[in-house]
């Protein structure tokens, strides 16, 4: 760009009559107003300087050419109104129409309904039915599938399941045994100091056993595998349907639910009363070395007295809340995971979504199980 075609702004006083204006000359276009040499900075300075002064005139007529970029530098410079005494090219009457157009657009107000929450709360019951349905929909699919899988085993998805298995169940000890372990040193710490104010030591033991194998164990693991497993199965079915591969799989003729669905859940309802076992004992090695430190409770004494303390139809019953968390987890995960749009919004809130809800159907599931079998396996 050539010097004398950069933007120039010249105050203009005339000798009488007519009162002092601004003439703008030069190349007015964001090419020329962003090069070197401080262009910009020092044409919004002179701008800023005129900014006010509603006695000047302003006279574009002589600027070479001018685009959106500069005819809005001087909108801003006028308050966003057109200046008493302006003169303009023919040619730049059209922008600067535009321009004032745009600023005259006003964006609807929107009223607050009295009803708002009414509307908020049927719109909130309708999603939860249309999920139900989504979700009976799923289990009607998964019942037929399971159908087929027994009709014809050799044929089933074997390797998914293994798979499944490895990933849920393996690959979770770890996490489940240091969880375990803490919050039997906790909570036998938290006993024993009770405990010891009514000299009732020896009762530490039935409270750990019914604690840790009727709720705390199955519980803990559920919330653990909700949280670790849950949420990888539904972000692995939410990036199949981003990808596209969900599609492909459809269109190839292999249904969702037998080999994406269907291993899943069996995987879980396997491994959960595995993982619930794993959870169980390391909570109790966990809360017989807190009594052996907290209480001198001898470890030969804790393990003798465990069987006696905890009745057999509480591992039965522990066993049975797994398999059901496992399969609820596996479910609800993949429900969320197949409702997942093809954008990665939608997948982040999708698994977030998910892992809340699957803690929460636990839960519920699991005071179920409580109100249901309150009088089995007490023996004292």
């Amino acid at each position: 760009m050539h010097l004398e075609n950069a933007p120039t702004l010249t105050l203009n006083h005339p000798d009488a009559g007519a009162g002092t204006s601004v003439v703008a000359t030069g190349v007015w276009q964001v090419h020329a107003l962003c090069a070197g040499g401080g262009v910009l900075k020092q044409i919004s300075r002179e701008l800023d300087s005129y900014k006010g002064r509603e006695e000047l005139g302003w006279d574009l007529s002589q600027i070479d050419s001018l685009d959106h970029i500069g005819a809005q530098m001087f909108w801003n410079a006028w308050g966003k109104q057109r200046p008493p005494h302006l003169t303009l090219d023919p040619k730049q009457e059209d922008i600067f129409a535009r321009i004032e157009e745009a600023g005259h657009e006003v964006l609807p107000r929107t009223r607050k309904s009295s009803l708002d929450w009414v509307i908020r709360l049927g719109a909130a019951m309708l999603s939860f039915f249309e999920h139900l349905r989504a979700f009976v929909l799923l289990v009607g699919g998964l019942v037929q599938d399971l159908g087929r899988f027994l009709r014809r085993p050799l044929g089933g998805p074997w390797k998914e399941i293994s798979a499944n298995i490895y990933h849920s169940g393996f690959q979770a000890l770890g996490i489940t045994a240091l969880v375990g372990f803490l919050i039997g040193v906790v909570l036998s710490y938290l006993s024993a100091q009770q405990l010891r104010m009514f000299g009732g030591d020896v009762y530490l033991v039935n409270i750990l056993g019914m604690s840790i194998i009727r709720e705390l164990g199955p519980l803990l693991a559920a919330i653990l595998v909700a949280g670790r497993s849950g949420s990888s199965i539904t972000a692995q079915l939410g990036v199949m349907r981003v990808t596209e591969e969900l599609d492909a799989m459809l269109v190839m003729g292999i249904p969702h639910g037998f080999r994406l669905i269907l291993p899943k859940v069996v995987a879980l309802a396997v491994s959960m009363p595995l993982l619930v076992v794993w959870t169980d004992a390391m909570a109790l090695i966990g809360g017989m070395v807190s009594a052996k430190i907290e209480l001198h409770l001898a470890a030969h004494y804790f393990i003798q007295k465990l069987p006696s303390a905890v009745p057999e139809v509480n591992y039965t019953i522990g066993l049975l809340k797994g398999a059901t968390f496992g399969m609820l987890i596996a479910l609800v995960s993949c429900h969320f995971g197949l409702r997942i749009k093809p954008n990665t919004e939608s997948l982040g809130r999708g698994t977030t979504t998910s892992v809340v809800t699957s803690i929460t159907v636990v839960i519920l599931a699991d005071a179920v199980y409580a109100i249901v079998f309150s009088g089995v396996g007490f023996s004292w």
